[in-house]
């Protein structure tokens, strides 16, 4: 899964549904992850944008915590 957002291209930063469309999670799933602080974004104006570093580091902590 990780492969597919590294090799996409050279963008900086994803929207909530291209992250979706990208990770098989749910829009309203990343929506939640963002309000309760475990998926940071920035915002320009009303867009929420998902800078492709902060994405790539919340998707491995998942794995990380489903080592333990």
């Amino acid at each position: 899964m990780l492969g597919i957002i590294t090799e996409t291209n050279n963008r900086l930063c994803y929207s909530v549904e291209e992250c979706a469309a990208l990770s098989s999670i749910s829009k309203a799933m990343l929506r939640k992850e963002i309000k309760a602080g475990r998926l940071k974004v920035k915002r320009a104006g009303r867009r929420v944008l998902i800078l492709k570093s902060d994405f790539m580091n919340y998707l491995n902590k998942g794995e990380n915590e489903n080592e333990k």
